[in-house]
């Protein structure tokens, strides 16, 4: 895991071929907005959001973001656990995003 900021996300998945951005707040917040080609897998499922993470391709490289950057956090240890090598948290979240 990676902690990055929004202008290193935004430079890295520019260039990235395997990118896949994962998007881990509750439904709610992705109603508020998200971020364009984002998939959802709310981290507060517990079991099904492990269930869900099985389920990807652990070659891609992931970019993880909540609202503030902690659950994405969560996450991207999670997908650590789970023998998934290359994961991006977005420090500041949705919230940094909006805001730069």
């Amino acid at each position: 895991m990676k902690d990055i900021t929004v202008q290193e996300w935004k430079s890295l998945i520019a260039t990235d071929g395997d990118a896949v951005i994962l998007d881990v707040r509750t439904q709610d917040e992705v109603d508020e907005g998200a971020l364009e080609n984002s998939h959802h897998l709310d981290i507060f499922m517990g079991q099904g959001f492990i269930d869900e993470v099985k389920k990807l391709d652990p070659e891609k490289n992931y970019y993880i973001y909540c609202r503030s950057g902690n659950r994405s956090g969560q996450a991207c240890a999670i997908m650590g656990q789970l023998g998934f090598e290359t994961t991006y948290n977005m420090l500041g979240g949705y919230t940094a995003w909006v805001e730069d």
